[in-house]
C-alpha cells in the first residue's frame, strides 16, 4: 500500500497536528512524545481515513520481508502506545477503532491541504485562466486566510475563535490534571496542582468557577466535555496534564468551550518545584487575560507576588490534603502529620497551619477529639496561618468555625466567613459553613440563599448537597430538606450523616416508620452490629417508635455518652424526660460541645424551650432567650 500522492505534509484531527515529513504530533501545538513504530502506524491510518488497514497491510509497511519479528504483538504495543498519546481508548475509540480479525480503522476526521498535482496544474488552458485581477487578488487572499486557519498557523485560528468566545464565559471548571507520571502514587502531586490552580481562578470575583471537589467527581470520566459542562453548568472548561522530574514541573493547561468542544488556547509552563506557585499564579492569570475578565487591583497584586516554596513544604502540604480530602477520621490523622511536616521545612508556610486548623477542626466533629482540645489547635493554626498571611480565605473560614461552634462568638465567627467570601467569593465551603451558621442564628431564608449559592459552586460535592439539607432541617422547610437529602443519599448512598438527617425531617413529620428505616441505615453505616440492629427492629416493632428511642438509649456505649452527651439529650428530650434531658445538656455544655450552637433552632429541642433551666442555657451560650421558637 503506497502512500497517497497527494497526501498534505501536516494534517489536523481533534486537537492534535501532525507533521507527516517532520515526524512530529502536537496537541493543542504541545509537541507529543511519539516516534518509530507508532508513528509509523498513525501515518498509515492517517493515509487512509475512514478506511480499513489491515494488518497484513501495516506488516508490510513496517517490517517488511522480516519473517523474524513477531509483528502481531510489536503492533499491538504500537497502536497501544498511540493510543495512549492520543487519550484514546480501545473500548470506547475517538480516533482509532479495532476491526475483529482484521486490522484497524482511523475515525476522525482529517483536515490537511493537499499539494497541488503538477499535471491538472499545467494542464489548464490560459484562455480560461483570464480572471480580472482584482478578483485573482482578493481569491489569493482568500486562499491564504483559509491556509492560516487550516493549518492554525502561529495559533492564528485558536485566537481568532478565543477571542470570539471570550465575552461569553463567565464561569469555569477546572478538571484534574492528568498525571502523566502514570504513576498513582503521584495522583496527590496533580490533584493537589489542580486544587491550587483552582484556587487561583477562584480569587477571580468576576467568573465563577466550580469547586474542585465538583470537578474531581469526573476524574478518568469517558463523558465528554459538552456533558461535563452541562452537569457542571459552566461555560469552558480547562484541562491538562502534569509532568514531574525530580524537582522540575511541566504543566499544560488547556481552555475549551464546554458547549462546543472547541479548543481555545494552550499554553505549556515549566519551572522549578520551589517557583510552583508562581506558575499556579501565571496560569491564572493567561486564562483570566485569555478570556477577558477584568482582575481587581487586589486580584492582580496577589498573582504577582508568590514567594518561592520550599519543594519539600510544597510537596508534604499536597499529601496533607490529599489524606484530608478522604473525609475519615484516619484520613485526618494523616493528613496532619504531613502539614505539621511541611512547617518544620518552612516555618512560614501559611497554608499548612490552615491545614492544621481544618484538621483539627473535623476531628472534633467527627468526634475522635473532644473540642477542648481540637478546637483551641484549630484557634492557634488559623490565626498563626493569618499572622502570615492575611487574605488566605481558608484560614479566615477556620476561624470563623471555631468562633461559631466552640467560642460562641457570634458576631466574630459571622465577620470571619463574610471576609472569607470577600476575599474567594468562589469559596463553596466558606458559602456552606456560613449557611450552617446563619440557619442556627435563625437567619433561615439567608441561609438557604448561602446553601443555594454554595452547591451552585460545587453541584457534586457530598458536603454541600448534605450540608444544604441540614440548613432546610435547620430552617423548619422539611419538605425541601427530604427533596434534597434523597437526592443526595442517589448520590452517596453511604454517607451516614445524610440519612441521619433524613429520619429527622420524617420524624418532624411524623412519619415513623421512615424516620426509623432512614436511623437504621445510618446505624448500619457506622458499623453498628447486627445484633444491635435487630434490637432496635424488636423494639420498634413492639413499641413504636419510643420503643426505638428507649432501645438506643439502653444501647449506648460509655465512650458514646461520653463522647455524644447532646445526641442522648435529644434523645431524652423526645421522650419527654425533661430532667434528664437538660441533665445532659449541661454535660455538654461543660464540654463545650458545638451542638449547642444549635440549641437556639433545633426541632428536636422543642419540647424544652418552654422551661427555664433551657433558657438559662441560652442565655450562657450567648444566644437570645426571647426567640419565637422560646416563648
Amino acid at each position: 500500500m503506497d502512500t497517497m500522492p497527494s497526501q498534505p505534509q501536516v494534517v489536523k484531527f481533534g486537537v492534535f497536528e501532525v507533521d507527516l515529513q517532520s515526524g512530529e504530533v502536537r496537541k493543542a501545538g504541545i509537541r507529543q512524545k511519539l516516534a518509530g513504530q507508532p508513528f509509523q502506524v498513525l501515518q498509515v491510518l492517517l493515509e487512509h481515513p475512514q478506511e480499513i488497514v489491515t494488518r497484513e497491510e501495516l506488516r508490510q509497511r513496517l517490517w517488511p520481508g522480516n519473517i523474524f519479528v513477531d509483528y502481531e504483538l510489536a503492533l499491538k504495543k504500537a497502536v497501544n502506545r498511540l493510543r495512549g498519546v492520543l487519550g484514546d481508548s480501545a473500548d470506547n475509540p475517538h480516533f482509532i477503532e479495532t476491526v475483529p480479525r482484521r486490522g484497524y480503522r482511523f475515525l476522525g476526521t482529517v483536515e490537511g491541504a493537499k499539494r497541488p498535482d503538477a499535471e491538472s496544474a499545467t494542464a489548464a488552458s490560459p484562455a480560461r485562466m483570464k480572471i480580472p485581477w482584482p478578483v485573482t487578488a482578493s481569491l489569493a487572499l482568500a486562499l491564504l486566510a483559509a491556509l492560516l486557519l487550516v493549518f492554525n498557523i502561529d495559533k492564528l485560528r485558536t485566537r481568532i475563535f478565543a477571542k470570539s468566545h471570550s465575552l461569553e464565559i463567565r464561569s469555569i471548571a477546572v478538571l484534574p490534571l492528568e498525571n502523566l507520571s502514570k504513576d498513582p502514587n503521584q495522583d496527590y502531586f496533580s490533584d493537589g496542582i489542580t486544587d491550587a490552580l483552582t484556587t487561583e481562578l477562584a480569587q477571580i470575583g468576576s467568573l465563577r468557577v466550580i469547586s474542585r471537589t465538583s470537578a474531581m467527581h469526573f476524574k478518568g470520566t469517558q463523558e465528554t466535555l459538552p456533558e461535563i459542562g452541562r452537569k457542571l453548568n459552566v461555560d469552558a472548561i480547562v484541562e491538562g496534564s502534569i509532568t514531574r522530574s525530580e524537582n522540575r514541573v511541566r504543566v499544560t493547561a488547556q481552555l475549551i468551550d464546554a458547549s462546543s468542544d472547541l479548543h481555545l488556547w494552550a499554553k505549556s509552563y515549566e519551572r522549578d518545584l520551589k517557583d510552583i506557585l508562581a506558575l499556579q499564579d501565571e496560569v491564572a492569570r493567561d486564562i483570566a487575560a485569555e478570556i477577558r475578565v477584568q482582575l481587581t487591583p487586589r486580584a492582580q497584586a496577589r498573582l504577582r507576588n508568590s514567594r518561592p516554596v520550599d519543594p519539600q513544604a510544597y510537596e508534604a502540604y499536597l499529601r496533607g490534603r490529599y489524606y484530608w480530602d478522604k473525609m475519615s477520621v484516619e484520613g485526618f490523622n494523616q493528613a496532619l502529620k504531613h502539614f505539621q511536616q511541611a512547617i518544620v521545612y518552612d516555618p512560614n508556610y501559611a497554608l499548612a497551619y490552615a491545614g492544621l486548623a481544618d484538621g483539627y477542626q473535623e476531628l472534633s466533629i467527627w468526634g475522635a477529639l473532644q473540642p477542648t482540645e481540637a478546637s483551641p489547635k484549630s484557634e492557634a493554626a488559623a490565626e498563626k496561618a493569618l499572622s502570615i498571611d492575611n487574605t488566605l480565605a481558608q484560614a479566615h473560614a477556620s476561624l470563623g468555625n471555631v468562633r461559631f461552634l466552640y467560642d460562641w462568638k457570634w458576631n466574630d465567627a459571622a465577620r470571619e466567613f463574610q471576609r472569607a467570601l470577600e476575599l474567594n467569593p468562589n469559596y463553596a465551603t466558606a458559602h456552606i459553613e456560613y449557611a450552617v451558621y446563619l440557619a442556627a442564628m435563625g437567619r433561615g431564608d439567608e441561609a438557604v440563599a448561602e446553601a443555594r449559592e454554595a452547591h451552585r459552586l460545587d453541584p457534586v460535592s457530598q458536603t454541600t448537597n448534605g450540608l444544604q439539607g441540614y440548613v432546610y432541617f435547620l430552617s423548619r422547610r422539611f419538605d425541601e430538606a427530604i427533596s434534597q437529602l434523597q437526592n443526595t443519599i442517589a448520590l452517596y448512598p453511604d454517607a451516614a450523616f445524610n440519612h441521619s438527617v433524613l429520619a429527622a425531617c420524617y420524624e418532624q413529620k411524623h412519619m415513623y416508620p421512615e424516620a426509623f428505616n432512614e436511623y437504621l441505615k445510618a446505624d448500619a453505616i457506622v458499623g453498628v452490629p447486627s445484633q444491635a440492629l435487630a434490637e432496635h427492629r424488636r423494639a420498634f416493632a413492639a413499641s413504636g417508635f419510643n420503643g426505638y428511642l428507649g432501645e438506643e438509649l439502653l444501647a449506648q456505649t460509655e465512650e458514646s455518652r461520653r463522647f455524644y452527651p447532646y445526641a442522648r439529650a435529644e434523645i431524652y428530650g423526645r421522650l419527654g424526660q425533661t430532667d434528664l434531658a437538660l441533665e445532659w445538656l449541661e454535660k455538654a455544655y461543660r464540654s463545650r460541645k458545638h451542638d449547642l450552637a444549635f440549641l437556639k433552632v433545633n426541632p428536636q429541642l422543642d419540647s424544652l424551650r418552654s422551661d427555664s433551666r433551657f433558657r438559662d442555657l441560652l442565655r450562657r451560650v450567648g444566644l437570645p432567650v426571647n426567640s419565637p421558637l422560646n416563648r
